[in-house]
């Protein structure tokens, strides 16, 4: 008979289909002036955005303002031009400044540069071997979990600036940075508070009233404005950092060794990891609004090159943006051109408006961020996943606490060992083991040479047919609940029929303790059948000794019941 094993397997994406530029393919489609128009307004309606959002991420990471411009204006470049994603929007993004602040305190920012060009050639390996798909296995309680808290983070990092406190050196990790903050509170300054309140208060009436209106923008403006005209004793980006360049500086390689990178190379991971998770996230909400698909690998590779090129040119992290993304689409982007021109039009408001910068308030861009977190904090998710199961509440809440008090990159690891676990778990509950009682008696094959089953040593008398059907993924974690449900069987039959019709998947583990059962069956004379496998099913069994004498093979169970009656031999391949 044929091996029913083989199967006409479709042809693999060539290495030019998945790693094409989304640029590429919308200039094949035609790309009109009427296209050219729409990404146009629409790289200019995210540039406005963008502009206070990337200066006031910078700051937060401990940084001066000019590193969030560069990284928007080269990184934002390269992944809209290089990239798997028609509206990816790349940028600095606030998730990343838990990781930023805690890699400057610890190596400085030169030990960041390192890690994020490390990071970036990680990026890229993992595009090229075409691992971006993976990344979909991360559960949603992980990705609720650390979000919430980086938007905790994120907010208790801007108290400072929100306040008006004097604090010299603010720690990263978020104990130390309460203890700071609470001995600070004497020096609140009332007239900043005022300041951080009268941006939010814009943001957040623009945002109910004129959906349409840049809000962030133009509570940067008005703010800063208000301190001006009022001579409000204010700390600004002109007093803190002496203002923003009006260039670009030049490409300057990070100096590194073998020393150096040994200590940064967690933090080159975590990068790497982040910044996947983010820019896929993100490509996948533009898809969902769009109804486009992306490349992921094209994507990541993108990435990764877009990483090393920000920091060569004095950015930091570069990722794909949610909220700058949706804003790409929703102002009607044609394609990947609107990206391109969204940093074209930054680098054109650093070189003309620079000077204007200097009279930003701090507290501006502090009330900017806190409406970034609250918005960031996905409330009805987390609130939605605590009441749905023990075991998601479980993985959210260890990725939200390990995120907030301990390390990102631990909290990632712990939520993702945990939701594989659980998901095991509730694997191995799904899987039913039917039947036990003798579903059929009949004459089992007679002795004659072309039955294999009675010339391997059936003898040739009436005996009992059981069926068991076992449906779900026969994998480890459900071994032992098979298993002990087919010791439990009690007076053994003549023929044991086991129909794998509803298994999907089998592994080497489940299949090696099935053997053992085999050993036992055949040892008291009972002959087992392995019914309606699947071709990759029944190779695995195959492979982990469940074969002849011990074992026969039939398409179905009515197959196999009507060769036992006719005397046929079983063995389907």
């Amino acid at each position: 008979m044929n091996d029913p094993s083989r199967r006409d397997v479709p042809p693999q994406p060539s290495f030019a289909e998945l790693f094409t530029p989304k640029l590429v393919t919308v200039l094949r489609e035609g790309y009109s002036f009427a296209a050219f128009r729409a990404d146009a307004i629409a790289g200019l309606t995210v540039a406005i955005v963008a502009l206070p959002l990337s200066m006031a991420i910078a700051i937060a990471c401990g940084l001066s303002p000019d590193k969030g411009l560069y990284t928007a204006i080269v990184g934002g470049f390269l992944i809209s031009a290089f990239g798997g994603s028609r509206f990816q929007i790349g940028g600095p993004a606030g998730a990343f400044i838990v990781l930023i602040a805690t890699i400057v305190e610890k190596h400085g920012y030169d030990g960041l540069v390192l890690a994020t060009a490390m990071a970036g050639v990680v990026m890229m390996a993992v595009g090229f071997l075409r691992l971006g798909t993976y990344i979909k296995y991360i559960p949603f309680p992980v990705t609720v979990g650390f979000t919430t808290g980086i938007a905790v983070i994120i907010f208790t990092s801007q108290i400072k600036d929100l306040l008006g406190l004097d604090i010299a050196k603010e720690p990263a990790a978020f104990l130390p940075k309460l203890a700071v903050i609470w001995a600070a509170l004497p020096s609140f300054k009332p007239a900043t508070f005022g300041v951080a309140l009268f941006a939010m208060t814009i943001i957040l009436t623009l945002r109910k009233y004129r959906p349409t209106w840049p809000g962030l923008l133009i509570a940067v403006i008005a703010s800063a404005a208000l301190a001006k005209l009022a001579a409000l004793d204010v700390s600004t980006i002109g007093t803190r950092f002496g203002g923003v360049p009006s260039s670009l500086p030049a490409p300057h390689l990070p100096a590194f060794s073998l020393e150096k990178m040994r200590a940064v190379l967690p933090d080159a991971l975590a990068i790497a990891l982040l910044g996947a998770i983010e820019s896929l996230l993100s490509a996948v909400v533009a898809d969902g609004m769009s109804g486009r698909r992306h490349r992921s690998n094209c994507e990541l590779v993108a990435q990764g090159g877009a990483n090393v090129a920000s920091v060569i040119f004095g950015g930091i992290p570069v990722t794909g943006t949610i909220a700058r993304t949706a804003t790409n689409v929703r102002a009607g982007a044609h394609g990947p051109v609107s990206g391109m021109l969204h940093a074209a039009y930054l680098l054109i408001f650093m070189m003309v408006a620079a000077p204007l910068a200097a009279y930003i308030p701090l507290a501006a861009l502090g009330g900017v961020l806190a409406i970034v977190s609250w918005n960031m904090a996905e409330k009805h998710e987390f609130a939605t996943l605590l009441r749905s199961s023990r075991g998601d509440a479980v993985v959210l809440l260890s990725t939200f606490l390990l995120t907030v008090f301990e390390d990102l990159t631990l909290a990632i690891a712990v939520g993702v060992t945990l939701g594989a676990f659980l998901f095991l778990h509730r694997m191995a509950e799904a899987v039913e083991v039917e039947g036990g009682g003798a579903m059929m008696t009949q004459d089992v094959a007679d002795g004659s040479p072309q039955s294999r089953l009675a010339y391997e040593g059936q003898p040739d008398r009436d005996g009992e047919t059981v069926v068991y059907r076992l449906r779900g993924a026969f994998f480890f974690g459900a071994t032992s609940t098979v298993i002990s449900t087919l010791d439990r069987m009690g007076q053994l039959p003549r023929v044991f029929i086991f129909d794998f019709a509803a298994v999907p998947i089998a592994d080497t583990t489940a299949a090696k303790s099935l053997e053992g059962f085999a050993r036992k069956l055949a040892k008291n004379g009972t002959a087992l059948v392995i019914a309606g496998a699947n071709p990759s099913v029944r190779r695995t069994l195959l492979q982990s000794g469940l074969r002849e004498p011990e074992v026969y093979y039939a398409t179905s169970v009515e197959d196999a019941q009507a060769r036992l009656k006719a005397g046929e031999a079983l063995s389907a391949g």
